[in-house]
């Protein structure tokens, strides 16, 4: 698909196009598939990107142009066409990983009123009197939207399993409970991308130690940020045992190198582009008489 995109998205005229430094598409070298293993990839790699980081921010500006153009086709589809159509974006990571750097550089592209973002924190005392599921499923995007969850219902066998939050029978019954409600927005018209944007313990050192250097960044730094660091062996097990529990057809992994934040943010857009053109988005049929309406502005 990379190859098609400059004369299918009217961007003859790009000197960077969005296949100009991409050796491959990173859709399906970042994809879990049987027998991956977390622990074998390189964090600061950059998949199928052979330009370097000056040339990986004019390929997110190309990007951001051909982004924009897909998310408002999906949104007039259900303004105007009743499509029932949607893209749900699961990020995931450890802290500093680069989560609000991909909702604040790569979905600021988009129209604002066609996205929506939902932030799972820990649950509140009303949410924990629910299964697990109920506060995700009222933040399921609508019909033409994209929607971002930053963390998500997997947080639910990550840190419960690590911390011993629920037992470990809960956590089984728990992954086929998400693989039956992926495969239930799935039959929706859901596209889901699940990414895991994946940091090494060195790179999280110096963006965490950046926190406490920096006074503009306080406020984002919480001491409990070094309990769960300590704990990274014990997720990455966890995230392990995620991809192979419920990476499927119909809602795949992926997991994206975040050393480098302009790769992690390349690379989601590029997740997102791909999902959006497969669904072969048009532009509605205006469901009104077009000359009648320029007659009408003619003699109004």
């Amino acid at each position: 698909m990379i190859g098609e995109r400059r004369g299918r998205r009217g961007h003859e005229g790009s000197t960077v196009g969005l296949e100009k430094y991409w050796a491959s598409d990173p859709m399906d070298m970042l994809r879990v598939r049987q027998d991956f293993v977390l622990a074998e990839v390189d964090t600061g790699s950059a998949p199928g990107f052979e330009g370097k980081k000056r040339d990986g921010k004019k390929s997110l500006d190309v990007g951001a142009a051909i982004l924009a153009d897909l998310q408002e086709r999906l949104f007039a589809g259900h303004q105007m066409g009743d499509d029932p159509r949607r893209v749900l974006l699961v990020l995931q990571a450890m802290d500093t990983a680069g989560k609000g750097g991909i909702v604040k550089h790569v979905m600021s592209a988009v129209d604002p009123q066609g996205v929506q973002l939902a932030t799972f924190k820990k649950p509140s005392e009303e949410e924990l009197k629910h299964d697990f599921l109920w506060r995700i499923r009222k933040e399921v995007p609508e019909p033409g939207m994209i929607g971002v969850f930053d963390r998500s219902h997997y947080e639910d066998v990550l840190i419960a399993r690590v911390r011993e939050l629920a037992p470990p029978e809960e956590i089984e019954r728990r992954y086929d409970a998400i693989n039956e409600f992926e495969a239930e927005l799935a039959a929706s018209g859901t596209v889901i991308i699940k990414v895991m944007l994946h940091i090494s313990m060195d790179e999280q050192r110096k963006r965490l130690l950046k926190r406490l250097d920096r006074r503009d960044k306080h406020w984002k730094f919480n001491p409990g940020d070094i309990d769960e660091r300590m704990l990274a062996p014990k997720y990455r097990e966890a995230y392990q045992v995620v991809f192979d529990r419920t990476t499927t057809p119909y809602a795949p992994w992926y997991v994206v190198p975040a050393d480098h934040k302009w790769y992690a943010r390349l690379a989601v857009q590029h997740l997102l582009i791909d999902a959006l053109e497969s669904m072969k988005l048009d532009w509605p049929l205006a469901d009104y008489d077009i000359e009648q309406q320029k007659a009408r502005l003619a003699t109004g």
